[in-house]
């Protein structure tokens, strides 16, 4: 967690709050409305279950490009900081070797998430930031995070 955590207004942490609540309220709409809509599975006594299976397969699906190491910390950072450039992202993910971040900016690249941007010199300036499918993905996070922000203790309420 990072040190020292990050103290709101209580205005602004139950703004923060509120959102969250809201969110969730949009969350459980959208389930309703694919709960609806799913196929249902008949069975020989005649009568009718919703059948999920196509659901979690089309939840995984929509989220494997998630689940890969640094893919998330990679959105993340240019999300919060904005474009930039190759070495200015290895210094903000610690940890990450130059051949990894070079292989996960290739497949977020190709996945939609990402723009790179070469802009002729001398010398070639080269660098990544979010294609509007990149900002929108990280605008529908963005409240989760901050859920998780105040459930660790990141994000505390002021007096």
């Amino acid at each position: 967690m990072p040190e020292p955590p990050m103290i709101l207004e209580k205005d602004q942490f139950k703004e923060i709050q509120d959102a969250i609540s809201k969110t969730e309220s949009l969350g459980n709409r959208v389930r309703e409305l694919f709960r609806e809509n799913s196929n249902e599975v008949l069975f020989t006594s005649g009568s009718r279950v919703h059948d999920i299976s196509w659901e979690v397969e089309a939840a995984v699906e929509a989220l494997d490009v998630f689940a890969s190491r640094w893919t998330i910390e990679i959105l993340a950072t240019l999300y919060i900081a904005g474009e930039r450039r190759f070495n200015e992202l290895r210094r903000l993910l610690v940890g990450i070797s130059s051949r990894t971040l070079s292989d996960k900016l290739t497949s977020l690249r190709e996945s939609g998430f990402i723009d790179r941007i070469v802009v002729d010199g001398p010398p070639v300036k080269v660098t990544y930031n979010l294609t509007e499918h990149g900002a929108r993905a990280g605008r529908l996070l963005s409240t989760l995070v901050a859920y998780m922000k105040l459930n660790n203790g990141s994000v505390i309420k002021g007096d």
